[in-house]
């Protein structure tokens, strides 16, 4: 499975970002349970913000992204999408798509083995 992140930029305090993530690979539709994206802001841990289920589009945020950030799917493209609403300076931080097979905690970063290459998103003040 091969994850490619796109979509980051730089914006505004308040303004809004769409994240893309395209997945490849002949397993990937067939087994894919779930996808989620992480961020990991400078100096600080690698953190969950939002999980998918790509069979059932049930969804999962953080706090800190619940009410403003959207997760969604589109499976035909085997694509992830985050869509990033009223951003905040603290949201700046590399963001992360994450795919896994298996059933389990979504939150946790450990139990995804796929990731996607990282795209930055700086929010400015």
């Amino acid at each position: 499975v091969q994850l490619q992140a796109s979509g980051g930029g730089l914006v505004q305090a308040g303004g809004s970002l769409r994240l893309s993530c395209a997945a490849s690979g002949r397993t990937f539709s067939r087994y894919v349970s779930r996808m989620g994206w992480f961020r990991q802001a400078p100096g600080k841990e690698r953190e969950f913000v939002a999980a998918i289920s790509w069979s059932r589009g049930s969804t999962d945020y953080s706090a800190s992204a619940e009410g403003r950030f959207t997760i969604s799917r589109d499976n035909a493209r085997n694509t992830v999408y985050l869509q990033m609403n009223s951003l905040k300076p603290e949201d700046t931080a590399v963001y992360y798509c994450a795919a896994r097979y298996s059933s389990g905690t979504y939150y946790a970063s450990s139990e995804y083995p796929y990731w996607g290459q990282g795209t930055l998103v700086t929010v400015s003040s």
